[in-house]
């Protein structure tokens, strides 16, 4: 796969179209908090049919059937393309947006489409698919950073027929405002240590007793994309709260799944900043002057300029890889999904710090979108696993091997 489709390029158009028509003039008051992104969101599933699609799909499950409304971790019928399509426009215009977009539908949706049973998936996920409500996913905790899962201190104890979760998690995206939490803990076991407690995922609802979520977090980047703790203390849940109602399963392996997806779905956000960037610097490169010459005359500036091409034809590359393996059915092992994270978000970051270099005074100031691209492209060197977390993921398997 080289390029998209007629049909997906199609689909692209009438989202950067939407995107230009309703997003851009909110992009202000979101990234001042002023306004959140949930209406949006809203406003953005029913505009393409989202929510039909996932109600159409339920209705036609059999009962006690299963069902995989969006795919599991997509938004448009399961198809990656879209899914990637969504992520470049939606970031192409806020980042932060498009965190918070895919965190609840891809991420918390997603897990839950992944390994819940017909019942949870109706309950749970149908509601966020059609937007009624927020998901967050909850893995990250305090002083864990990487090292997820040894360091995890989240214990869920087994009372009676359901469970009493016990912890604290961090930096949790759409967290302030969620209504469904699919939060990870570690279950107790009589005689194992920590290490050894198997690791399960539980649905928790907002207004569950003993269930704090924190107020948004001062961030330097993706103000548009709420982030916050969140904290339970004795919060009792049932057995259907436990994600697949079995513990035969734990929720390890498609924790790390989940993990690997969210490397490979940063390069399409990747591509969404670089593409921008590229463009408001050609365009700027040739309106501004200095000295009677448009600054795009200068080699220096056309440097620039070909290395972010080149940056966002590699990137874009990289993209398309994963697609064609993703309708071939290929697995794309963790030292790539790795090495494309690793790279995809470094240079998204130096592309967007090279537009603000060209925009010069103007570039630093935030009624610029090169500004907000710059704040927002770190992250991508940080969440999913930081750039050192790539290279020792990368280091591992090459060693191994």
């Amino acid at each position: 796969m080289i390029d998209f489709t007629d049909e997906q390029k199609m689909a692209q158009r009438m989202l950067r179209t939407w995107a230009e028509k309703e997003l851009v003039p909110l992009v202000p008051a979101m990234e001042r908090g002023d306004v959140l992104p949930y209406d949006a969101m809203r406003h953005l599933i029913r505009s393409f049919g989202i929510d039909e699609m996932a109600r159409a799909t339920f209705a036609k499950a059999t009962p006690g059937g299963d069902t995989n409304a969006g795919g599991e971790r997509g938004f448009f019928g399961g198809d990656p393309a879209l899914s990637a399509i969504v992520a470049i426009e939606l970031s192409r215009v806020c980042p932060g947006f498009a965190l918070a977009f895919g965190a609840s539908l891809g991420l918390a949706g997603g897990a839950i489409l992944a390994k819940g049973t017909a019942a949870q998936k109706k309950r749970f996920a149908l509601p966020i698919l059609t937007g009624e409500k927020i998901g967050a996913w909850a893995m990250t905790e305090p002083g864990a950073g990487s090292d997820a899962f040894r360091s995890m201190r989240t214990i869920a104890r087994r009372s009676g027929d359901g469970y009493i979760l016990n912890g604290q998690k961090t930096f949790i995206t759409n967290a302030p405002f969620a209504d469904v939490l699919v939060i990870y803990a570690k279950l107790a076991e009589p005689g194992q240590s920590e290490n050894e407690r198997p690791i399960h995922a539980f649905i928790v609802e907002k207004g569950a007793p003993g269930l704090s979520l924190s107020k948004p977090m001062e961030k330097m980047g993706m103000h548009s994309s709420p982030t916050g703790e969140i904290f339970l203390s004795d919060v009792c849940v049932a057995k259907s709260a436990l994600l697949g109602e079995t513990e035969t399963l734990p929720a390890r392996d498609r924790a790390r799944e989940v993990f690997h997806g969210e490397r490979t779905g940063m390069v399409p956000m990747c591509f969404g900043v670089i593409d921008r960037c590229l463009e408001l610097s050609v365009a700027y490169a040739k309106e501004r002057q200095t000295w009677g010459k448009q600054i795009g005359e200068y080699q220096l500036v056309q440097e620039k300029l070909a290395r972010m091409y080149m940056h966002r034809e590699n990137v874009r590359n990289l993209l398309f890889k994963q697609l064609e393996k993703a309708h071939k059915k290929v697995t794309i092992s963790a030292a790539e999904a790795s090495a494309s994270k690793l790279y995809c978000a470094r240079v998204a970051t130096e592309c967007a710090l090279e537009a603000v270099q060209i925009f010069g005074g103007n570039g630093y100031m935030r009624e610029f979108t090169v500004e907000m691209m710059a704040r927002d492209a770190k992250l991508f060197q940080i969440g999913g696993g930081t750039d050192e977390i790539q290279i020792t993921a990368i280091a591992r398997q090459l060693l191994s091997e």
